[in-house]
């Protein structure tokens, strides 16, 4: 709980730092308060772990896992913002304080164990979000993103609402352990209501992470949101909106998979078409990279499909090679985008020959998300594939080699455009902390890839 409660003070804090124009305190005050609350959750690794708070909140080492990677990816991330908020607003404290609030929101999505946490915590989360999606105010391109994140942020926040009072309704608590036990206790006699709680608990989850046919609002609202915080929305938002996902179903709902299960597998077969089919006639490196994000919640849903031992160890290195190759993505964009003024795959044409560190670690990020030996998301597509094949889902893995594979088509473009396609450029200038941040994510992919199991087994 001290991680919470470090990044509550830590967003009023920066509030008061942009309050007196101290602008140059801001990042290193952010990035020293992020380091404390890891700091706090690595503490409460070893305690014992048991619901708080009249069973509202449960630190175990699920929990920790993903919170700690969220915390990491949000230093990682903010370490990129050094020049980047400058260039696009002078209201830099607004930006700071908004993402630690949202990241305030996604530990407690991760770490809830009653259903009114996990509403707190989604609120939190995405309520910030929606001014950050908007926050250039005057982009429409920024404030159509805002709009659509809003409107349909709010049917999700319903579709959850409505199934919560529906469990609620059935089972007479909002307690995770209580409704495992009410499942348990009465395996042929679960009331109605209880069946309709799961069906809408199942699409307002899928809106949180973009599963299609809930997915409409990703590609648009990842497109006009600030390139930083589209990163952000990809990277630590959709690993808490997993986290809580997967708690919720292998916790509660494992005992009725029969009812739920077919449901959630044609949703999964139909994201990794919808994500990887669209991602092939993109032109924007950017909304590729959206749609491309979509594909890998279908590869994520496999350890909800194949609910089992290891499916929390695998959704952990799955989105942990997924988030950190995309926090390289981001940044290499980032600093083409400063140059070209654009985002399509011309614009990275002939990079290697005048920013050969550039390209050298966005190859490693794509070949990662395009699931190669020796990168993390190899072995996180390993793992995903395996589990299904556990429980017999034979003809999904048939079909999700085939949609790796035409994954692999669109992220090699970006490679075959750094590399054999000539273009008239000026070397970039890449500033030491962007360095930092890419040469360590690169490295992370790479020992993830070849030694998995410093983190498997942690969960």
């Amino acid at each position: 709980m001290g991680a919470i409660i470090t990044l509550s003070l830590l967003g009023i804090l920066i509030l008061y730092i942009g309050l007196f124009k101290a602008k140059n305190a801001l990042l290193p005050v952010s990035i020293l308060g992020l380091v404390l609350a890891m700091g706090f959750q690595l503490y409460d690794w070893n305690q014992q772990a048991s619901p708080l708070y009249q069973g509202m909140v449960l630190f175990d080492h699920f929990s920790l896992s993903f919170s700690v990677l969220c915390t990491a990816l949000t230093i990682l991330i903010l370490l990129l913002s050094k020049t980047y908020f400058k260039a696009i607003s002078d209201n830099l404290a607004e930006y700071y304080t908004l993402i630690i609030f949202s990241l305030t929101g996604a530990l407690l999505v991760c770490s809830y164990h009653n259903f009114a946490m996990l509403f707190i915590g989604l609120e939190v989360m995405s309520v910030a979000l929606y001014i950050l999606v908007g926050i250039r105010r005057k982009d429409k391109i920024s404030n159509e993103a805002s709009l659509k994140y809003f409107l349909m942020g709010a049917f999700s926040t319903g579709f959850l609402l409505f199934g919560i009072a529906l469990l609620y309704g059935a089972s007479g608590s909002f307690d995770l352990y209580d409704i495992r036990e009410y499942v348990i206790s009465n395996p042929s006699g679960v009331s109605s209501l209880f069946y309709g709680g799961i069906i809408l608990m199942l699409a307002g989850l899928c809106f949180k992470v973009g599963a299609a046919p809930f997915h409409f609002w990703a590609p648009d609202v990842y497109e006009g949101s600030p390139t930083l915080i589209s990163a952000f929305m990809m990277t630590a938002v959709k690993t808490a909106g997993f986290a809580a996902f997967l708690r919720l179903f292998a916790m509660c709902f494992a005992p009725l998979a029969a009812f739920w299960m077919p449901a959630l597998l044609l949703i999964t077969i139909i994201t990794l078409f919808v994500g990887n089919i669209t991602a092939v006639y993109q032109q924007s490196f950017k909304r590729m990279l959206a749609y491309s994000s979509i594909s890998h919640v279908g590869y994520m849903l496999f350890a909800i499909v194949a609910l089992g031992a290891a499916s929390a160890d695998a959704v952990f290195l799955y989105a942990a090679a997924y988030t950190i190759a995309t926090v390289i993505a981001f940044g290499v964009l980032i600093l083409v985008q400063r140059q070209t003024g654009g985002d399509s795959f011309e614009n990275f044409n002939g990079l290697h020959k005048k920013n050969p560190f550039l390209a050298f670690t966005l190859t490693i990020a794509m070949l990662s998300l395009a699931g190669i030996p020796l990168t993390a998301g190899f072995i996180g597509k390993f793992m995903m594939f395996s589990n299904a094949l556990s429980e017999y889902h034979i003809w999904l893995v048939v079909l999700a080699v085939i949609n790796a594979a035409i994954g692999i088509f669109y992220y090699f473009r970006v490679i075959i455009a750094m590399y054999f396609r000539d273009a008239e450029r000026t070397e970039l200038a890449v500033p030491g902390y962007y360095k930092f941040v890419l040469g360590i994510s690169a490295i992370a992919t790479i020992i993830l890839g070849i030694y998995p199991g410093i983190v498997t087994g942690l969960i």
